[in-house]
Order: structure tokens, then sequence, then C-alpha cells
């Protein structure tokens, strides 16, 4: 039986305010996307959840279509939170999501208030949970007014469902609209998840001024896109990698020479800092004050606590940003 070391919040990952609420979240949180669903090692994930939980890892990331199959994440880590952590549920950030398929048929997809309050349902029954902390709607749905995507989520805090309410992917004009309609529904944004790493920046120039500009939080996701930011793909395709998977989003044909040729440039600025590529690449992206948080997804304790040795060394010189922009 697990118990949670007394000292997990004695050497911490360290936390950061999300926005302008009273909410902290760690700088690192466990994002639950892969290795959680049922094709997975269970007994690994399971260590990984309790060992993240002792560093001071405190907010877990799902979806309701994380894992292989769809949902499969979620009932899982509602297992272990059941088995090790009920008498810690309030020490927890746990935040779900709904919007790209989940289901067949007109109901579950997209941002209809039928299909977000449905998925919701659904999470809780898989989470064995009353609430989630933080309730994302996952995409932007064109086919759906935005009203009415914002009043449902509005109500899922007003209902006690959801405690605080999230977008994620949206555009720059669609999170500002959210973002007015959720503050004048008395719900504000908490946060706003987004695709960030040294090898996709696109949010720089729009995302994160609308986010800080309306006191939103903004959390990173894919930040080692999908393990491309480590020493992995160095020299070729390891037979265990995420590229070299069935299912999951990383294709071979994404690790081009081209690519390689830049990792082997950022991997030399790493280790003059002291650092493996995996490390560098997380620290890089909180030279953006914005960035509250950036979710992790990995395969082992090893590769979870290489990531949390990211936070030893967060300084980078101008020379040093300089160099990485180039390449």
């Amino acid at each position: 039986m697990y118990t949670p070391s007394p000292e997990r919040y004695t050497d911490t990952v360290g936390y950061n305010f999300c926005g302008k609420s009273g909410l902290k979240l760690p700088r690192l949180s466990l994002g639950l996307w892969h290795n959680f669903g049922d094709v997975d090692n269970i007994e690994e994930a399971e260590r990984m959840l309790n060992y993240a939980f002792d560093k001071g890892i405190t907010h877990f990331d799902l979806a309701n279509n994380y894992g292989q199959p769809f949902g499969s994440a979620e009932r899982n880590f509602g297992k272990m939170l059941n088995k090790n952590f009920a008498a810690y549920r309030d020490e927890m950030i746990i935040s779900t999501k709904a919007g790209h398929i989940m289901w067949p048929g007109p109901y579950g997809d997209g941002g209809s208030r039928k299909y977000l309050f449905a998925s919701l349902e659904q999470s809780l029954k898989r989470l064995q949970l009353d609430y989630v902390d933080i309730f994302y709607s996952h995409r932007y749905d064109e086919n759906t007014p935005i009203e009415e995507t914002m009043g449902a989520l509005s109500d899922m805090v007003k209902q006690g469902k959801a405690l605080y309410v999230g977008i994620s992917k949206y555009p720059e004009d669609k999170a500002r609209e959210a973002y007015r309609i959720l503050k004048e529904n008395g719900t504000p944004c908490l946060i706003f998840q987004g695709r960030y790493s040294l090898l996709s920046r696109e949010i720089e120039t729009e995302v994160l001024p609308a986010a800080s500009e309306n006191g939103v939080g903004f959390i990173g996701f894919s930040s080692l896109a999908q393990g491309m930011l480590s020493d992995k793909y160095l020299n070729g395709i390891p037979e265990n990698s995420r590229a070299a998977l069935s299912h999951g989003f990383l294709k071979k044909e994404q690790i081009t020479e081209e690519l390689v040729i830049r990792l082997k440039k950022l991997n030399a600025i790493a280790i003059e800092r002291g650092q493996t590529l995996a490390q560098m690449a997380l620290a890089w992206c909180f030279h953006q004050q914005q960035v509250t948080s950036l979710i992790i997804g990995t395969s082992s304790i090893a590769q979870l606590q290489d990531n949390i040795d990211a936070l030893k060394n967060l300084h980078f010189t101008n020379e040093e940003l300089w160099q990485i922009g180039e390449i």
C-alpha cells in the first residue's frame, strides 16, 4: 500500500499562481495523454503517479479521450486515485477536457452543451470523483456558438462539478471572446492550455499576450515535442520510442535528417549548460514569464526525475537564447 512521503513539500518542484487567481499550480504537471491507457504498463504508470506526488507534483492533467482505448486513462487514474490517494484528494488538482471525438454519432464531439455535460458526467464516473478542479473546452468548435460552449462551462462551475474552467488550443480572437463571456458569466477563465516548445513558438505573438491581459494563466503541453526534444532521436529511432509505435501521434516520418541536425546543435548547448536536451527544452519554456506550468508526459520514473531536474537551472544568458533562436 502506497503512503505519500511526509517530505513531499520540502523538496518540491515549486509553484506559481495561475493568472490572477488564488490557485497555485506546480511548475511541472503530470500529463496522462500517453502511458496511462489499457495498452500501457499500468504498474509503471502507478509508480510514476506515486513518485510525482512524492516530489510535490500536485496537478494531474487528463481528457475524456486520453489513453487507448478512449477513456482508459481516466478510468485507470480513477482506480489509482481511489487506491492510493483517497485521503489526499484535497492536495491534488485534477483536470480533464472534452472537445474532440469521444463516441460515435452527432453528440460525441464538438462544443455543444449536450456533449460537454455528457462528457463531464462520464469523466466523473471514470475518475470516481464528485468534481474536477479544472474542466477545459479542449478545442474551439466553429459549428457551435461560443456563447453556448462558455455557458456550459460556467454552469459546470455553478453546479459544483468543476471548480475552475479553461480553454485549450483556441485561436487568439476566439480566446479573447471566451475570456469576455466567462467573465460576464461570473466564472472567469482560469487557464489557457496550448502547445509550446522550442519547435513550436506560435503562441508567443498573440496567445500569451491575450492571456496575460485577461489575467489568465498558461500551461504548455508537448514541450518536448512528443519526445523529439530529447536525446532519444539523436542517432535514429529507438525500438521502444513513440515514433516506433503503431499507435500515437508521433510518426517516423517526422524524424527528418534536417530535424536531427538541429537537435544535435541544441544538444551541444544543453551539454554546455550541464543539462540534457530534454531538461534544457523544459527550462527554456520558463523564460516566458506568463508560463504557469508545463505538462510533462513520461514513460518511466527515470524520465520523470530527469524532467524534474530541469528546474535546477532555469537561467539563460542572452547569448544562449540567441543561439537557440537561430537554431
